[in-house]
């Protein structure tokens, strides 16, 4: 996994050389081990040194200052020294697509992660151009987005799932936001989901077909939304209507 670097002199100044995420406790004190692929870009690529300071963040404790306390071959390891920033987390949107070409799907991680989603869903369709997915390859490209963007919390990323078994297992309190051109499709601005929780649904490069276009529509939870008058390709789709809730819906608002 790639680190990125990010100022964050305006919360410690200490002037962390990049921000971690881990998957472990946080507390002053805590040691944690920095290997891999993490370790590698670390120690190789950026050069850092031993009394150097880094961001840490795990998703649920905050932000923490950690400093470098010993370097190794491809590895490094980190002592938490103390808490720069209170835990934010993101709004409550989920984010449910049909998956498209390799490079725009990694692209599509990255976006939906900076834009603040809370979960991303791939989903099975007819018209889908993939039909398996590297979970973990998608999970590593939400980590270095959440890394590079400065939020505190990393998106859960489902495994890939048919529409008919989403639509069947849907939650009774979540609206699905569905981008659809039909002429009774709602504008985005117009939609009433103020306080409601949310997820937008985008389909495959094609769209839809018109059975599964059908079995949207007709769940008791869809709201048919317009994105304008143009035909957006997929992935542009998604961050105009993630960013449209954001502003209108979300922490944007």
């Amino acid at each position: 996994m790639a680190i990125v670097i990010i100022e964050l002199g305006q919360m410690s100044n200490k002037n962390p050389k990049s921000r971690l995420y881990v998957n472990e406790p946080l507390k002053a004190g805590a040691v944690l081990l920095i290997d891999g692929n993490q370790g590698h870009h670390l120690v190789n690529v950026m050069r850092i040194k031993m009394a150097e300071y880094v961001g840490l963040f795990n998703g649920s404790e905050g932000e923490w200052l950690g400093e470098i306390t010993k370097v190794g071959k491809g590895k490094a390891m980190v002592t938490a020294r103390e808490k720069i920033a209170e835990q934010i987390n993101e709004s409550d949107l989920w984010y449910l697509f049909a998956p498209i070409k390799k490079a725009r799907v990694d692209y599509m991680m990255q976006k939906a992660t900076e834009l603040g989603v809370s979960v991303i869903s791939p989903v099975m369709t007819a018209r889908t151009n993939l039909d398996k997915l590297k979970i973990e390859k998608l999970k590593a490209s939400a980590f270095e987005a959440a890394e590079q963007c400065g939020r505190m919390t990393v998106p859960q990323i489902d495994d890939i799932k048919s529409l008919d078994e989403v639509l069947k297992n849907w939650p009774n309190d979540r609206t699905i936001i569905f981008c659809d051109e039909a002429g009774d499709a709602v504008p985005m601005k117009e939609a009433n989901v103020s306080g409601v929780k949310c997820a937008v649904l985008i389909g495959p490069e094609g769209g839809f077909n018109e059975e599964e276009r059908q079995k949207i529509r007709d769940h008791k939870n869809t709201l048919p939304v317009t994105l304008g008058p143009r035909i957006l390709r997929a992935d542009t789709a998604a961050v105009t209507v993630i960013s449209l809730w954001q502003s209108l819906f979300g922490d944007w608002s």
